[in-house]
C-alpha cells in the first residue's frame, strides 16, 4: 500500500529531545560552573586534588563575580554541547519513491528502486540492495516503531530483523573465505575500532562494501558476511535473495 502521491512521513527526535538538550545541557553546565567556583577554596586544600594552583587562584578572586562568571561559562559550554547534539540528530523523510536522511547539514537520498529491504539493527537504520550490500547504515536513536510505520506507509519493504543475521561470522585475522584484500582492510578497521577513530572505521566499511563484504560491530569485535557481488578466488559471485516481510 502506497501513501498519497507527493506525501511524506518525517521521523525525528521531536521537540521533547530538543527541549532536553537546550534546557538541560546549559542548566547542568551552569550548575557545574557555579559549584566548582563556590568550592574552589575547599578543593584547593585537598592534597590529592588536581590543578590545585588553578583552584587556589579561583578562591582568591572576588565573589560573587567569579561564581557568576563560572556559571555563565558553564552555561555556554552546555549550549555548545546542545548545538553539537542538535546537528548530530538524524532526520528521516520517507516518500513513495525515495528516502532522505539528513544529519549535520549533510543529506543522502536513496531511490526506492535500489532498496531490497529496510530494518533497524540495534541502534542502526540499515537499507540493503538486491545483492545484500548496505546502501545505508546510520546510527539512529529514533523510535523503531515510528520508523517502521513511516516506511510501511509508503510501501517500503520493512523487516523486523536483519534477514542476513545468521550469515555473519566473527572475524579473526587470516580467516579463509574472504575476497582478496578484505583481510587487510579488516585488520586496519580493527585497529581503528580499538583506537576509536570513527572516520577511519566508516571509510574502511565503505571500502569493504565495494568488494562485497558487509561488517557489523559488537563492541570492538567485527562480524562479517559476503554479498552477492563478492568474488572469492576461483569462485563466481552468488546472488543473495532473502525472504522479506513486505507488509
Amino acid at each position: 500500500m502506497l501513501g498519497a502521491p507527493g506525501s511524506r512521513s518525517t521521523v525525528t527526535g521531536g521537540a521533547a529531545e530538543l527541549a532536553v538538550m537546550w534546557g538541560g545541557f546549559p542548566l547542568l553546565g551552569a550548575g557545574a560552573g557555579w559549584l566548582l567556583a563556590a568550592a574552589a577554596g575547599w578543593i584547593a586544600a585537598l592534597p590529592w586534588a588536581p590543578v590545585q594552583g588553578l583552584f587556589e587562584a579561583l578562591s582568591r578572586l572576588p565573589q560573587p563575580q567569579v561564581t557568576i562568571g563560572a556559571a555563565a561559562l558553564g552555561a555556554l559550554a552546555g549550549g555548545l554541547l546542545a548545538t553539537a547534539g542538535t546537528a548530530e540528530r538524524l532526520t528521516v523523510t520517507v516518500q513513495n519513491e525515495r528516502v532522505g536522511l539528513r544529519r549535520d547539514g549533510r543529506r543522502q537520498d536513496v531511490a526506492r528502486r535500489e532498496v531490497r529491504v529496510v530494518f533497524a539493527d540495534d541502534r542502526d537504520l540499515v537499507l540493503l540492495d538486491a545483492d545484500g550490500g548496505e546502501l545505508v547504515r546510520e546510527r539512529s536513536e529514533l523510535d523503531r516503531d515510528r520508523l517502521r510505520s513511516a516506511f510501511r506507509a509508503h510501501g517500503w519493504p520493512w523487516a523486523d530483523e536483519d534477514p542476513h543475521r545468521a550469515a555473519y561470522r566473527l572475524w579473526v585475522t587470516g580467516l579463509p573465505g574472504l575476497p582478496v584484500g578484505a583481510d587487510a582492510l579488516l585488520r586496519a578497521r580493527q585497529d581503528a575500532l580499538t583506537r576509536e577513530r570513527k572516520d577511519d572505521v566508516r571509510e574502511i566499511r565503505r571500502e569493504l562494501g565495494r568488494i562485497g563484504v558487509v561488517v557489523r560491530d559488537e563492541g570492538h569485535r567485527q562480524y562479517w558476511r559476503l554479498t552477492g557481488r563478492a568474488v572469492l578466488p576461483g569462485a563466481e559471485p552468488a546472488p543473495t535473495e532473502p525472504e522479506v516481510d513486505r507488509r
